[in-house]
Parts: structure tokens; C-alpha cells; sequence
């Protein structure tokens, strides 16, 4: 028998208003056609003052427990995955944890940007291995409008504002379910290549999001590929033998063209970046929701996940669902 962390419920949530491309031309110097050329990227949902990620996160996990069978009082620990916390501090976790009703658990934040997804469910998937818990939610959530320059056309139209979730729990079996692998990497040098240009330390504001794009594009491909192959060859595995991939949803062309570096077809990656834009450390798990609750990913499948993100920080991972 072998303890690993298996995944027992998905959900997910997104903002009551939905912007179109063309809607958001009326506002922005730019038009459907040119964003879907260059992005794929037809909607995206943007929170009301009332939604935050502590909110988002919370509703996402909500739906999560209930497809897992389980209440907030079973879960022993929380973890969101977000570069847009509602406050400096507290944690957005503790946040979600008192909305949720959870009693006395742990509950921490992890910012890793759009890789934050992958960093929180290497570090849950450790710490319901060594026994700190048995039931972990894992959340994404980001609230990525209020950090956007709306004056700035080739980064406003790429994010939107959402929340997905899983529960994973500790469990001695004998099959190969479960998290089999996860991988992280990081490189700091690149960090002016998509940072944001404020913070409490430096400028003392909130700051606006800032994007190379053209090298953002060119190291996702590169790295993406690699850390796919990396979390595969780990566990013995081929493109041959994964079901689903479930991509960070950045750009329709950086999934498009790291599948094809994989030698994976379409339509084993799942998309989703169409109708919700790059939603941040919120689009893996949004769109692994998505992607179980319609029946495409089903029991027995073999998934893996990868995101990049500002840092650089990327990564992997793959589970036997």
C-alpha cells in the first residue's frame, strides 16, 4: 500500500458579469478579431466590488466539498493560490476558511502566480503524505481586473477574474491513483519579463500588471515542454499514455504550440482560455472542473496539469483521477 493524495472533488466559480471582446473594444482600442488572433480569448468574467477572491475562492470550494462528500469541518487544511489576495495580510485561506464555517485548520496562501495552482498541490500532496492532514482544499483564485492597466491594451484584454477548487485526501492504496508526480522550477532573472510594478514593500501601492509578451510566449513553450517531459519520464510515462492534459490557460497559440512539441493531439488538451480569459492561478483548476463535470475527464483517467508564470516559476503534475 502507498500513501498518496487522491483527488475527490472538483469546483469551481466565476463573477456574475461576463465582458465580450466586443464589448470590451468600447472601452479599449482594440477588437474581437485581433484579440482572438493573437490569444483565442472571446470572454472573460470580471468581478463586481462585492466579489473577491476570498469569495470566489470560498464558493469554488463549496462546490468542491459537495462533489467529494465531504463538510468544512472534515477539512484539516486550506490552501489559495493567488497573487491577488484580498488584503496584504491575513491569508485569503483564513478568509475562505471562516466563509466556509471551517473550524481551527491550517490555512496559508502560496503566490506563485499562474504556477501557483502547481505549487499549491505539490505542497498539499507533501503534507497529506507526511500525515499534517487528510482532507486538504486546494484552491486558485484571482481577482486579476484589479490589477490591470486598463489604459494598456496588449495586457487589459488577456486576464479575467475567477476561482477553481479541489479536495485532495489522504489515502493508503494499492493502484497507481492519485498524485503520482509533481514538478516545480523557478527562475528569477527573468522576473521583469511579467511582474507587477507596485507593492507594500516597494512602491506602497497595489501597482498594475506589466508583460513582455513576446518572451513570455517564447520561454512558456520552452518550458512547458520541458516540465511536461520532466513529470512524465518520472513516472514512466509517454504522450501516448495520458488522457487529458489541462494546460494553464494563457494564449490558445503557447497550449496549441506546446502540445504540438509534445507530439499530444488537440483533443486531448483541454481549452478553455476561450470563454475565460488567462484567469491566473484560477484557470488549471477552473478549467480541470469544467472538464470533469461535463465527462470528459472520468475515473481511471490518467491527467496531467502544467502552468508558467511571472517569476518564471512552472511546473507539472500528474494524478491518476
Amino acid at each position: 500500500m502507498t500513501r498518496r493524495a487522491i483527488l475527490k472533488g472538483t469546483g469551481s466559480a466565476l463573477p456574475r458579469t461576463r465582458v465580450s471582446n466586443a464589448e470590451l473594444a468600447e472601452r479599449v482600442d482594440t477588437s474581437d478579431e485581433w484579440i482572438v488572433e493573437r490569444t483565442g480569448i472571446r470572454f472573460r468574467h470580471i468581478a463586481e466590488p462585492d466579489e473577491t477572491t476570498a469569495t470566489l475562492g470560498a464558493d469554488a470550494a463549496r462546490q468542491a466539498l459537495e462533489a467529494a462528500g465531504l463538510q468544512p469541518a472534515d477539512v484539516g487544511l486550506i490552501i489559495v493560490a493567488t497573487a491577488t489576495p484580498d488584503n496584504t495580510f491575513p491569508a485569503s485561506a483564513t478568509k475562505v476558511q471562516a466563509l466556509l464555517g471551517a473550524p481551527d485548520c491550517i490555512a496559508f496562501d502560496v503566490a506563485a502566480v499562474c504556477s501557483g495552482f502547481l505549487y499549491a498541490v505539490s505542497v498539499a500532496d507533501a503534507m497529506l503524505r507526511t500525515g499534517a492532514a487528510k482532507h486538504a482544499l486546494v484552491i486558485g483564485s484571482e481577482t486579476f481586473s484589479r490589477i490591470l492597466d486598463w489604459e494598456d491594451r496588449t495586457t487589459c484584454v488577456l486576464f479575467g477574474d475567477g476561482a477553481g477548487a479541489v479536495v485532495l485526501s489522504a489515502e493508503d492504496v494499492a493502484d497507481d491513483r492519485g498524485i503520482l508526480a509533481t514538478r516545480l522550477h523557478a527562475e528569477g532573472q527573468y522576473s521583469d519579463m511579467l511582474y507587477v510594478d507596485g507593492g507594500p514593500s516597494t512602491t506602497g501601492t497595489v501597482g498594475h500588471v506589466r508583460m513582455q509578451g513576446r518572451e513570455v510566449f517564447r520561454h512558456a513553450v520552452t518550458n512547458l515542454a520541458a516540465v511536461l517531459g520532466e513529470v512524465m519520464a518520472e513516472v514512466g510515462l509517454s504522450a501516448d499514455d495520458i488522457d487529458w492534459v489541462v494546460p494553464h490557460q494563457a494564449n490558445k497559440r503557447i497550449i496549441d504550440a506546446t502540445a504540438k512539441k509534445l507530439g499530444l493531439p488537440a483533443d486531448r488538451v483541454v481549452l478553455t482560455v476561450d470563454r475565460h480569459a488567462n484567469t491566473s492561478a484560477a484557470s488549471v483548476p477552473l478549467a480541470l472542473d469544467l472538464a470533469v463535470r461535463d465527462g470528459r475527464i472520468q475515473r481511471g483517467d490518467l491527467v496531467v496539469l502544467e502552468a508558467m508564470g511571472g517569476g518564471f516559476t512552472w511546473g507539472a503534475a500528474v494524478l491518476r483521477i
